[in-house]
């Protein structure tokens, strides 16, 4: 799901940065901003960071003493994405195995779609392996999938894996879920 969050960041800069021009400053604190929320990316309460939609103010600068920086909050909108339990959402194959799928869904690179919650699908190995179900329709690698989400869960840090979402998918209670085709396209962008 979508939201537009108000959010509070304070933003940094060196005192040599701060000797601009109003207009060239503030969009260097922008900028700053911009920049800080693609490292941070996502967190626990409000999902992916999508895109700054408006800005609401920049307060006063604090200095910080001995680091010749100054800090200053910056009030902004911002839109976000973060899947519920019972969410339907279309996600990408990308690696098929025995015992079920992963699927790439907008920014969560995990999403796991057991073979078990695809009771349709059968298992068909092989050098390009797939599910196929009775109907003919077959998941296989960069097929898009519409499905029901089981479970989302917040990892800070396992591994690789540092501040992602990871999900449970599933296939079951409702027929317009599976496989889909793209009729005015090959790719699905999300």
């Amino acid at each position: 799901m979508f939201y537009e969050v108000e959010l509070v960041r304070d933003v940094e800069i060196t005192v040599e940065k701060e000797k601009r021009d109003a207009h060239n400053f503030q969009r260097y604190i922008i900028t700053c901003l911009l920049e800080n929320l693609l490292k941070e990316k996502a967190n626990k309460d409000h999902g992916y960071f999508l895109s700054v939609t408006s800005l609401k103010s920049i307060g006063k600068g604090v200095v910080k003493n001995e680091s010749q920086c100054v800090s200053f909050p910056i009030t902004f909108i911002c839109r976000t994405f973060l899947p519920f339990e019972g969410e339907i959402l279309h996600g990408v194959v990308r690696h098929i195995f025995q015992r079920g799928l992963l699927l790439k869904c907008g920014p969560i690179k995990y999403a796991f779609l057991s073979a078990r919650k695809m009771p349709t699908y059968q298992y068909v190995g092989g050098e390009n392996p797939v599910f196929s179900s009775k109907e003919f329709a077959t998941i296989g690698n960069d097929v898009v999938v519409r499905f029901s989400v089981l479970g989302v869960r917040w990892i800070e840090k396992r591994g690789c894996i540092k501040k992602e979402f990871v999900m449970l998918a599933s296939l079951e209670g409702n027929n317009s879920l599976g496989p889909i085709s793209l009729s005015d396209s090959d790719e699905f962008d999300l």
